[in-house]
C-alpha cells in the first residue's frame, strides 16, 4: 500500500511558495482555556487560512504536481465546502480548470466561495456520497483528474506541514487535539509529528453520531457510516480510507467522540472566551479538551481549529442550542386562569427580575387544560443557570403552576 512518509511532508511545504494559497498560520495561547482544561492551551489557527479550512495545504501540495507534469488540463473534486474551496484556488493558482461536485442542499455561502475561487460549481444530488459518484463520471473525460478529499498520499502530506508548524513553534508541546472526519489532516499531522518527536501524544476526536474511527480500530479495517448527522459536517465523512486508517493506527495515540452538545457549547466558548468564529468541525478539537474523558492536567496542549466556514443559520442554531443548555435561553410554559392581566402578571414578575421575554404566545387548545384555562409560553433570555431559577421560582410564589419546556 502506498505510504506518507516524514520526507513527503517536508517535501509539501517547499511547495507553498504563495502565501496567498497557503500562509502559516498562528499558534496562540488561551488563559481561559488553559484553566479550564488545568493546562496550557495553544490555539492553532488554521481557520484564518484564505479559504478558512486546512484543506487548502492538500490540494495545493497535489496541484503543483499535477500541473508540474502537464498531462491533466482539468480536477474534479467532491465536496460539501471546504475541500471544494481548497481545490478551486489551488487549481486557479496553478493553472488548472476546476469542477467540484456539490450536494444540492449545500450552504449556497460555500458554494458562492468555491465559485469566487474559480471553480465550476455543479449541484447533484442530495447527499455528499452522490455528490462523489456523480464526479467520478466526470473523470471518463480526456485529460481530467479526481482530486480525493482525504484518500491520497500528497494530500496528506500537504495537510502535515500543520504539524510541521506546530512543533516549530511550540517544540515542548504533549498533546495535538485534531478532528477526523476522512483522516486526512491528523494523518498528515500524525505523520509529521511522528517524524519530529514520537513522544508527542496525538489525539483524534470525532462526533459521537459520526464516529467511524474507534469501530475500525476495534475491527482492524476500515468502517462506515451510511447517513453520519452532526452539526460538525466538516468531519461527517461517513467514514475513513485505508491509507488514513493505517496512518491512524500506527502514529495516532487515542481518539475520543464528543456529542453535538459539547461541539455547540465549545462553538460558544471559543466565540466568548477566545473571540474566534468556527465550524463545528474546528471547534470538536476543544470539546475534547473540555471533555472529561480526555485528561490533559498539567500538559501543553494544542487544539487545532481546522475550520471557520460556518453557514450562518447553522451558527444561529448552534448557538440557541448552547445558550438553552445554559438556561441562558429559557423556555417556560405559566398554566393560569384565562382572564385578562393575567399575561401582563406573570411577565411583570420576568421583569422585575431582570430577565429579559423575548416572545410569547397563549396555548388554549391543549387536553390537559380545563375549560377556562390557559398556558402561557414564554421564551426568556436570562444571565444564566441560578437566574432562570430565580426566574421560575418567583412565578410558581405567585401561585402558578411553571415548568420547563424543552
Amino acid at each position: 500500500m502506498v505510504e506518507v512518509r516524514f520526507k513527503d511532508v517536508l517535501a509539501a511545504r517547499e511547495r507553498f511558495d504563495d502565501e496567498s494559497v497557503v500562509r502559516e498560520t498562528p499558534l496562540e495561547s488561551n488563559r481561559s482555556l488553559s484553566g479550564m482544561a488545568d493546562a496550557t492551551v495553544f490555539l492553532k489557527m488554521e481557520h484564518l487560512q484564505r479559504t478558512g479550512s486546512f484543506k487548502t495545504r492538500g490540494a495545493y501540495n497535489k496541484l503543483v504536481q499535477v500541473a508540474e507534469e502537464g498531462t491533466i488540463d482539468r480536477v474534479v473534486a467532491a465536496s460539501a465546502g471546504n475541500h471544494a474551496q481548497g481545490v478551486a484556488l489551488a487549481a486557479t493558482k496553478t493553472g488548472l480548470e476546476s469542477t467540484i461536485v456539490m450536494p444540492k442542499n449545500a450552504p449556497q455561502a460555500k458554494v458562492n466561495a468555491t465559485r469566487s475561487y474559480g471553480g465550476d460549481v455543479e449541484l447533484h444530488g442530495n447527499d455528499f456520497q452522490a455528490a462523489m459518484a456523480h464526479a467520478k463520471t466526470l473523470t471518463e473525460a480526456e485529460n481530467v483528474g479526481f482530486v480525493h478529499a482525504y484518500d491520497d498520499p500528497d494530500i496528506v502530506a500537504g495537510q502535515g506541514t500543520l504539524g510541521l508548524e506546530i512543533h516549530e513553534a511550540l517544540p515542548e508541546v504533549d498533546t495535538v487535539i485534531v478532528p477526523i472526519g476522512g483522516g486526512g489532516m491528523i494523518g498528515g499531522i500524525a505523520t509529521a509529528l511522528a517524524g519530529l518527536d514520537p513522544g508527542i501524544r496525538v489525539v483524534g476526536v470525532q462526533a459521537d453520531s459520526a464516529a467511524t474511527v474507534p469501530e475500525s480500530l476495534d475491527k482492524g479495517f476500515p468502517q462506515g457510516i451510511d447517513d453520519p448527522t452532526t452539526i460538525a459536517d466538516g468531519i461527517a465523512t461517513g467514514g475513513i480510507s485505508e491509507l488514513t486508517f493505517e496512518i491512524i493506527r500506527e502514529h495516532v495515540d487515542e481518539v475520543v467522540t464528543v456529542t453535538d452538545d459539547q461541539i455547540a457549547q465549545s462553538t460558544l466558548v471559543l466565540l466568548e472566551r477566545a473571540k474566534q468564529l468556527v465550524e463545528g468541525a474546528g471547534a470538536a478539537s476543544v470539546a475534547a479538551l473540555l471533555s472529561p474523558d480526555l485528561d490533559v492536567s498539567g500538559e501543553t496542549v494544542v487544539p487545532v481549529l481546522g475550520g471557520g466556514n460556518i453557514d450562518i443559520s447553522m451558527l444561529q442554531t448552534v448557538l440557541e442550542h448552547a445558550l438553552t443548555d445554559r438556561d441562558q435561553l429559557l423556555r417556560l410554559r405559566v398554566r393560569i386562569a384565562d382572564q385578562p392581566g393575567k399575561m401582563e402578571e406573570v411577565s411583570g414578575v420576568i421583569s422585575d427580575l431582570g430577565a429579559n421575554i423575548r416572545t410569547v404566545r397563549h396555548d388554549r387548545a391543549i387536553g390537559d387544560l380545563r375549560v377556562g384555562e390557559a398556558y402561557l409560553v414564554f421564551q426568556v433570555v436570562t444571565s444564566g443557570r441560578e437566574h432562570a431559577r430565580e426566574v421560575l421560582d418567583a412565578i410558581e410564589s405567585r401561585g402558578y403552576d411553571a415548568t420547563r419546556v424543552d
